[in-house]
């Protein structure tokens, strides 16, 4: 039974490593009849163009999913660069008004430093109007004691123009 089984296995000197003689090569085709290619050209023929068939279909198939790659790696890169002008413009209106509002502060910061400058000039200003006030408070103090002095010129030329 096991000779049997070795006549159908082929052998060669992987499988048959301590014969002394080697068998000359077997084809297999030559001992298995269903397997034995046929040479049918329309075969042959109707088989290769099922596989170009197909293969045109895979070429097909794979230039639309580029096609729609491609689109969509356009869609993507207007929208990004859309949306970097957009970035650009704001950063831009951004950096003007924060200019314009560091130009009015250090505008109103110098204001606030001239006033301020001012304000000690008006400190010995006031100073000086305090003395002057105290001044004319004693000179109409001086003019009031004056006036109310009772003079007996004055009293006579009173009493007869009344009358």
């Amino acid at each position: 039974m096991e000779d049997e089984n070795n006549s159908s296995i082929p052998q060669t000197p992987e499988h048959d490593q301590h014969s002394p003689s080697p068998d000359p090569p077997h084809d297999p085709v030559e001992e298995n009849p269903e397997s034995k290619p046929s040479f049918d050209e329309s075969g042959i023929l109707r088989a290769m163009e099922v596989v170009e068939r197909d293969s045109l279909a895979i070429a097909e198939s794979y230039a639309s999913l580029f096609s729609s790659l491609r689109f969509a790696l356009s869609e993507v890169t207007s929208s990004s660069v859309d949306h970097m002008h957009c970035f650009s413009d704001a950063t831009g209106r951004l950096q003007e008004s924060a200019l314009d509002a560091a130009s009015r502060g250090n505008r109103f910061i110098n204001s606030c430093l001239r006033l301020n400058q001012e304000m000690k000039g008006i400190e010995t200003l006031a100073m000086h109007l305090k003395v002057l006030r105290q001044n004319v408070d004693a000179l109409d103090s001086a003019v009031n004691k004056l006036v109310r002095l009772p003079n007996p010129a004055l009293s006579q030329h009173n009493g007869a123009s009344k009358g």
